[in-house]
């Protein structure tokens, strides 16, 4: 899959980025008979043979899977993300490789490696209501988006078909019904919560939607992929339970025969012409040599993370662009958003001792959003989703009596309590004081100027922490929660994964970088279709709205390339 070979560098299209979105890209490019290049920063990851403890028992890690105090304290940043642990820790950054400038405190978490996040990401994937796309405008926290959500509806059915999306038809208003395999089961007190949550607050607690192959259909056994409920997904999975660029999009794109993946090919700029008024190319600075080169294509795909590709845009400057790429308006880098993590709680529950489960879910529960759906009924604006789970108390979690042989297995062989935790994901005001910008005098070892992270939190996440504390709470505390610990922790943004903007989409060339179709305004032939394409946050997980997005956009760049648009 991988090619290092630099014989041949003019390419029908780049995708710049292998991870959910450039994945996709390829995939979709390569299906409609272009010639692709895919450029990755990191190394390469091959599906299977680079999972290395896929398999790996927890007792065979030195601490049991968790990190040293010295891989702590090297990587004080990264080593907070969630999933970060001994068994996972080689499919993420380490800090000192890759810096870059907090001006306000700003965890930025990054996979460079083919695959990139899709190896690591949360796979929760539920659909953008009509009321995500519309709100910010409606309310007057962001600007009009340019599509809704029956622009979009499509190419969500056309990803969730190919990649596998569990769950159940529930017809909520806020997360609309998909293309669905069967989804994870309710355990008995997840089923009490939902019970409760509907009785008592007329309020949905569902099995999540999530990007596990839970009844393959034909499509998932061409590519032979079968969740097994082992809930060890972040590891890389051997039988591809879950989406990953590695185990589907990027398979599937290698056998049309139009893929070439070139790996540490650290990504410097895009070339534009002056005279066509198009990009020709991209500059590409080995990432073991340093030797620079470029890469030629009628089009090209920006899809290296949200803050990465503002970066690369913001260093594509020129004659027509000495600000960036496409950036006449000057707000590229600009209202870069998140999603708002920072709270949630956790209770014990009595009884149900006589239950248990089977099997080791990899998914969660959503209690779908329900503020400012039709109005604004709230001190905020924007809304949030909960996600929650209940469990057994484990082995580890037991204070476990000082005891050996028949009395210690005695001892480990009872269940602990059960218990339920809910967490809030809480859309964010896009606001053009959150910006990124290149640093003037600080490049990174490929001469590269290093990233300025500007973003903070506002008035708005706090007052939507307050209710999602007071409505978490009511809601266990009616389900006959006890001991209900509660917390917000304030973490820094990026510590989310999920930032959004800085290149968003519009209707207006004087407040947005790209058209409906994810073209930047200025450059036709140039396509923006990770995070950084974002005009707002919306509530739900932000992915499967990427991969859609990016396949939409595909069809039309391949469509106008045949028409001599570009």
């Amino acid at each position: 899959m991988a090619d290092n070979s630099d014989a041949v560098k003019q390419f029908d299209a780049i995708v710049i980025g292998s991870g959910i979105s450039g994945g996709w890209a390829a995939k979709e490019l390569c299906e409609k008979g272009m010639k692709t290049l895919v450029l990755e920063r990191g190394r390469n990851v091959e599906h299977v043979k680079d999972y290395p403890t896929a398999n790996t028992p927890s007792w065979e890690f030195k601490y049991r899977g968790a990190v040293s105090k010295e891989v702590l304290k090297a990587n004080p940043y990264i080593s907070r993300a969630a999933g970060y642990d001994d068994s996972t820790a080689h499919f993420f950054v380490k800090d000192a490789d890759h810096p870059y400038i907090q001006e306000k405190p700003f965890e930025w978490i990054r996979g460079y490696q083919v695959g990139g996040k899709s190896l690591i990401w949360g796979r929760a994937c539920a659909r953008w209501s009509e009321m995500d796309f519309t709100a910010p405008h409606r309310y007057g926290y962001g600007i009009e988006w340019p599509i809704g959500y029956d622009d979009i509806a499509p190419w969500y059915s056309h990803v969730e078909k190919f990649i596998g999306v569990c769950g159940n038809k529930e017809g909520i208003a806020t997360m609309p019904d998909g293309e669905f395999q069967p989804a994870f089961e309710l355990n008995c007190v997840e089923q009490h919560l939902s019970d409760v949550v509907r009785e008592k607050f007329n309020r949905h607690y569902v099995s999540g939607r999530w990007a596990q192959v839970t009844q393959p259909q034909e499509v998932q056994k061409e590519q032979h992929r079968q969740c097994l409920s082992r809930n060890l997904c972040m590891r890389g999975c051997p039988f591809g339970g879950y989406f990953s660029s590695n185990a589907s999009t990027l398979p599937w794109a290698e056998k049309t025969g139009n893929l070439t993946i070139r790996p540490f090919s650290v990504v410097h700029s895009i070339i534009y012409d002056e005279q066509s008024g198009k990009a020709t190319g991209v500059k590409v600075i080995d990432a073991k040599t340093k030797e620079a080169m470029v890469f030629h294509a009628k089009i090209i795909f920006l899809n290296a993370s949200a803050l990465n590709t503002n970066l690369v845009l913001l260093n594509s400057t020129s004659k027509r662009f000495p600000n960036g790429l496409g950036n006449d308006n000057g707000l590229l880098g600009k209202y870069i958003c998140f999603h708002n993590y920072r709270a949630g709680m956790s209770g014990e529950f009595d009884g149900f001792e006589d239950k248990y489960y089977k099997v080791s879910k990899p998914s969660e529960c959503i209690i779908p959003n329900f503020r400012n759906v039709y109005e604004k009924d709230t001190d905020f604006v924007g809304g949030y989703v909960i996600f929650s789970a209940a469990y057994r108390e484990k082995l580890s979690d037991k204070n476990l009596p000082a005891a050996v042989g028949a009395k210690f297995k005695e001892a480990i062989s009872k269940p602990g309590k059960w218990g339920a935790y809910m967490y809030m994901q809480g859309e964010t005001i896009p606001k053009e004081s959150n910006h990124v910008r290149l640093s003037k005098d600080k490049k990174d070892e490929w001469g590269i100027p290093l990233l300025i992270t500007s973003v903070d939190y506002d008035d708005n996440d706090d007052r939507m922490v307050k209710d999602f504390i007071e409505q978490g709470k009511a809601m266990l505390t009616a389900a006959g929660a006890k001991n209900i610990a509660v917390y917000d922790n304030h973490q820094p943004p990026g510590l989310d994964i999920h930032e959004m903007g800085g290149v968003r989409m519009g209707k207006d060339p004087a407040t947005s970088l790209l058209n409906e179709w994810n073209q930047l305004h200025h450059c036709k032939n140039v396509f923006v279709t990770d995070g950084a394409c974002m005009a707002s946050t919306g509530n739900q997980s932000p992915s499967i709205l990427y991969m859609s997005l990016t396949a939409r956009a595909a069809t039309y760049a391949v469509d106008q390339l045949k028409k001599g648009a570009f």
